[in-house]
């Protein structure tokens, strides 16, 4: 059974569900994360646009690997586990069942898309810079002042996720603006806050803990020679299109 139709028999079946017995933040939520699932085939690791050792030394081959083939692979396969329970569900009527799976959906959806976005959103050091006067530059500079309050911002407010979790740089489609979030957790960002996601940082510690051991700070201050700042700007283009 392929994730196209789970998600198209899930979303069909949503929308003939009494809204008495689902609350509307349920719906929304459960909404959110099917559509942003593929159209067609079950979720896969998506392949990196780099080797794992093109991010040394901020961040190590060991770590790239064991993050990209474990921790996002495992989020991965239980998203696909939960998808098809989801359709099981939803094809019964079983109420109780859809909403017992919200939690696995959130987590591991969220885990899949997350790391999606985070592998994307890097680069080798010295291959991305963002460019002065450039439609994401100029965001930048209307929210924060400029690039390195900006960085400073983000970097106080992602080293200050409590647990496991990650900072982000959204576009708020309400007022047309950027802004730092943090999300807890694999919680995504935009089925959450309605922010749509351009730059993440996962400070979750098994994404730095084998070079930078407890002291996030360390980490998150050095991401920033490894971040793809064109698609960070494409993210934005395509978000205010």
């Amino acid at each position: 059974m392929t994730s196209k139709v789970i998600l198209d028999k899930a979303l069909r079946a949503a929308l003939n569900v009494n809204s008495a017995k689902l609350p509307q933040e349920l719906l929304k939520s459960s909404s959110a994360y099917l559509s942003a699932a593929a159209a067609a085939g079950k979720q896969s690791l998506p392949d990196l646009p780099y080797d794992y050792s093109a991010l040394a030394p901020t961040i190590d081959a060991e770590t790239m690997t064991i993050h990209h083939t474990k921790h996002h692979n495992t989020y991965v396969t239980n998203l696909n586990a939960s998808l098809e329970k989801l359709d099981a569900a939803v094809s019964a009527s079983d109420v109780s069942g859809i909403i017992a799976l919200q939690g696995a959906l959130k987590f591991n959806g969220g885990g899949h898309l997350n790391h999606t976005l985070f592998w994307e959103n890097m680069a080798p050091a010295g291959q991305s810079e963002l460019g002065a006067g450039g439609p994401l530059a100029t965001a930048i500079a209307e929210s924060f002042g400029d690039v390195d309050k900006f960085k400073a911002e983000m970097t106080a407010t992602t080293v200050a996720v409590q647990g496991s979790g990650w900072g982000w740089l959204g576009y708020n489609p309400k007022t047309g603006k950027v802004q730092v979030a943090t999300c807890a957790n694999q919680d995504p960002l935009q089925a959450t806050t309605g922010l749509v996601p351009l730059l993440g940082i996962d400070v979750w510690e098994h994404a730095y803990y084998l070079n930078y051991q407890n002291v996030r700070p360390d980490y998150v201050k050095a991401i920033w020679d490894v971040i793809n700042w064109d698609v960070v700007e494409s993210r934005l283009l395509a978000a205010t299109k």
